[in-house]
């Protein structure tokens, strides 16, 4: 039996296109489709694009956390699970990478005399991350790399399952956005992201698709979703191609990032209003200026309601990207902070 991908009973989470309720497009990390169903087999469809790395669809089956590398065009159809007895099953299908690349759920396809559970509900309290590959888990899964560079690698590795953003909701008990793409850094013509182009989160932060490699470009609806607590983590990534923040923090180019930096809060602010808004980078290693130029902008802001936050290992803790053991230690810093805020958090 096919279950339209717009049923009530499915819960879906995160910045996800839904122009067109049964072909829901998942551009960004954690984003996720959950649901619960009495059966014995469920077959999924969807369409891949890519930009760069191979692709894969994570899930959890029962408990069972599951990857499967997609075709790197057109269809692929994943069986989730294959039984031989009916029962109750409930599975989470997540985004395992950022825009490397984006997929389309075209249909779900459920044993014959199948029925779809009520689903759990959703957590009251809500996180947004804007951040770079830190935040959406880029090679987290190379554990024996931890304190060191990257492996090579084509994708497999990365795992927003394992990032601090959401490891961090999930200690809290919140709903997470995970706004973030690897390489990113704020300013446009700086970073990683698709040379020529170097998108920056200034350009990427109110889309839902934003990849130059993939064409099309929308806005997102702030109004489907408003968080509670919004962590701000970029800038490390806007040394490349040069770390004036490092070489020139007095200077001209390092004032003009603090403007466009303060800017950028400002607009989060004005998109929610009430938001505990909390900015930091990562422990990924990068000059200490970028940090004290964080510091600055939040002291310059004047907004109880904008912190500034620094883990132990803030800018020193590895040379690679974050591995799941340091996943875990950032997030469980960033919880205890959280936790230990005199100022409310989740009031609505």
């Amino acid at each position: 039996m096919k279950a339209a991908l717009n049923s009530k009973e499915f819960v879906y989470t995160g910045r996800i296109d839904m122009a067109d309720p049964e072909r829901p497009e998942f551009v960004f990390p954690a984003s996720s489709l959950s649901f619960r169903f009495y059966g014995k087999k469920a077959v999924l469809a969807l369409e891949n694009r890519i930009a760069c790395w191979d692709s894969y669809l994570g899930a959890f089956v029962d408990g069972v956390q599951k990857k499967w590398k997609l075709n790197a065009e057109g269809k692929t159809e994943v069986t989730l699970l294959q039984e031989e007895e009916d029962r109750e099953h409930e599975i989470l299908v997540f985004k395992r990478q950022d825009s490397c690349h984006e997929m389309t759920f075209c249909s779900l396809e459920l044993s014959e005399g199948s029925r779809l559970l009520e689903p759990a509900k959703r957590p009251e309290r809500r996180i947004e991350v804007y951040g770079d590959s830190v935040s959406a888990g880029e090679v987290s899964e190379a554990v024996e790399y931890a304190g060191k560079e990257d492996p090579e690698h084509n994708g497999e590795y990365s795992n927003s399952w394992y990032s601090y953003a959401w490891i961090t909701a999930r200690k809290l008990g919140a709903e997470l956005h995970d706004i973030a793409q690897g390489g990113i850094p704020l300013l446009n013509g700086n970073g990683w992201v698709a040379p020529p182009a170097y998108t920056g989160m200034e350009f990427m932060w109110d889309k839902v698709h934003y990849h130059p490699q993939l064409e099309k470009v929308t806005e997102w609806d702030f109004s489907k979703y408003t968080p509670h607590l919004v962590i701000v983590a970029v800038g490390q990534n806007d040394s490349n191609p040069e770390d004036y923040m490092k070489n020139n923090p007095g200077g001209e180019r390092a004032a003009y990032w603090k403007y466009r930096y303060q800017k950028f809060v400002g607009q989060i602010r004005e998109k929610y209003p009430k938001a505990l808004i909390l900015l930091t980078t990562t422990i990924l290693e990068h000059d200490e200026g970028w940090d004290k130029a964080v510091d600055e902008v939040c002291r310059n802001l004047k907004d109880e309601r904008v912190i500034h936050f620094l883990y132990s290992e803030n800018g020193k803790g590895t040379p690679g990207h974050i591995r799941i053991p340091e996943a875990e230690k950032m997030a469980e810093e960033l919880a205890a902070f959280i936790n230990g805020l005199t100022i409310p958090v989740w009031e609505d």
